[in-house]
């Protein structure tokens, strides 16, 4: 059956990832293993480019378009993969973050919620169509990307409703939280947490400041899967009972009087045209409760628990001219006894910018908000499978860093490190020279991408190594071409 749609020993990877999926019809497996292929190697193109020719475009539509795809299926199986990628490992970081993908220039597709809105005058309105799309991205302590755990895509239900009204989506305190959005940090942690189970692996799930909210701390005792969640409420604390009205703790102050434990060196970023740096944090711990507020609705019905937490401040004293100072209070309910255990969750969640980069390589990578499917369900469905491609290409670009003596052929096939190889050295290879490691044949394929190497340069980025991606399959498959037709 595989051979009939043209699968071979290039879409290796992707029948490694999606040979166990069952929609039913194995011609359905076959097209999906084939398609992916075709859309990793070609990453920054459209259907219609990376399936070649018209008669694998046309089956790359009708697959979306096909009803008996089910995208919890592909999504299933990854996980599965995942999951045996994780099992090493002593602990797994989940990174859980909201993503929203527009179409707001896609006019005619159908099916779309409203992900944003400004309802101010008639010359200021404005409605942005699109999915929301949440996805629990799991990575090592060290920050290798293994693969995504949990992800969900919807189409908000079409409501004729204000900015404020759209807010309170998530944030209304009135509502129980199975009522609102914000019911999807639990959802997600609580799929996590499932399909690790069986594996003895310590889940810590890492949220930013979207996340703070007593539920899913309360959630995450109950099932006992810890949270590291940066705060955004500066919220009272260490109330002796609910109806106490003399407590004066309050989070920041209380945490920010603490004692200094000592100071930790954190790696910025560059961000838009600010260059990176680093930032030496004064750091701050303690232990504190955290207790329901009082207008919380689901006290209505329940008896709810205060919870013991703790926390971890970290502030920059002497940031450069014109920069905002790094602050960050972080909560979990892993325990924090000593200088060591604070600065591990520090550096736990300076990874959460993995899922950042993600994104940026679904949206500036992929393209995929360009993608002109017509219906948001068949969108889902391509979504689901960009997202494990753009896993996959995120995988490559940090394997070598984490393992840098891996030899090549973990990601290349022997045609292609060949090929690069020479491209590179603009020399013949001599047939008995070894393949290169890992972290050689990802600088080589970043130089494709247009990555300069100079002596001063940091490692390549995801977007230099996908764009040099593309130029060496191109290359291998002229080179392949040229020698079946010259031998």
């Amino acid at each position: 059956m595989i051979h009939q749609i043209g699968i071979d020993q290039k879409d290796k990877w992707a029948l490694s990832e999606f040979g166990e999926v069952d929609f039913g019809d194995e011609r359905l497996k076959d097209r999906l293993i084939k398609m992916a292929s075709q859309l990793s190697s070609s990453p920054e193109s459209s259907i219609n480019q990376a399936c070649g020719d018209w008669a694998n475009a046309k089956a790359a539509y009708r697959f979306f378009q096909n009803e008996n795809i089910v995208e919890r299926e592909i999504l299933r199986v990854h996980v599965k993969k995942t999951v045996e990628r994780m099992k090493p490992y002593k602990t797994i970081l989940a990174i859980q973050d909201t993503c929203y993908i527009s179409y707001k220039n896609h006019k005619k597709t159908e099916g779309l919620g409203i992900i944003a809105s400004r309802i101010r005058s008639k010359t200021t309105n404005f409605k942005t169509p699109g999915l929301v799309m949440h996805t629990s991205f799991g990575i090592t302590t060290e920050g290798l990307p293994l693969g995504i755990l949990d992800q969900k895509i919807h189409s908000r239900p079409v409501l004729e409703e204000s900015t404020k009204q759209m807010k309170n989506r998530s944030h209304n305190i009135k509502l129980p939280v199975q009522d609102k959005e914000s019911i999807r940090w639990l959802d997600s942690l609580k799929n996590s947490t499932d399909a690790l189970m069986e594996t003895g692996v310590q889940l810590v799930t890492v949220c930013d400041r979207e996340a703070d909210m007593y539920d899913l701390f309360e959630y995450s005792e109950k099932i006992q899967s810890p949270v590291l969640i940066r705060a955004r409420q500066d919220r009272q604390i260490n109330k002796p009972s609910p109806y106490s009205k003399k407590v004066k703790d309050r989070l920041w102050k209380t945490i920010q009087e603490s004692p200094v434990q000592g100071t930790i060196p954190v790696e910025i970023p560059p961000r838009d045209t600010k260059p990176g740096r680093t930032a030496t944090l004064d750091l701050h711990f303690n232990s504190f409760i955290m207790n329901p507020s009082k207008n919380n609705a689901r006290r209505k019905t329940e008896d709810l628990p205060d919870l013991k937490l703790y926390a971890v401040y970290v502030i920059e004293k002497n940031p450069p001219k014109e920069e905002s100072p790094l602050e960050w209070m972080l909560l979990t309910n892993l325990p924090i006894i000593d200088y060591g255990d604070a600065v591990e969750k520090v550096s736990w969640y300076c990874l959460r910018w993995r899922i950042e980069v993600f994104h940026k390589i679904l949206k500036s990578g992929l393209y995929v908000e360009k993608c002109r499917l017509g219906h948001a369900e068949r969108l889902i469905r391509y979504l689901t499978v960009m997202s494990i491609i753009a896993w996959k290409l995120f995988f490559m670009t940090l394997l070598a860093r984490a393992n840098p003596s891996l030899p090549c052929t973990v990601f290349l096939e022997e045609k292609e490190w060949k090929v690069l190889y020479t491209k590179i050295h603009k020399i013949p290879l001599n047939p008995q020279s070894p393949p290169p490691s890992a972290q050689e044949a990802v600088l080589w394929i970043s130089q494709l991408g247009g990555f300069l190497a100079r002596k001063g340069d940091k490692d390549p980025g995801p977007i230099v190594l996908w764009r040099g991606w593309k130029r060496l399959v191109d290359l291998s498959e002229g080179w392949s071409l040229a020698y079946s037709t010259c031998g």
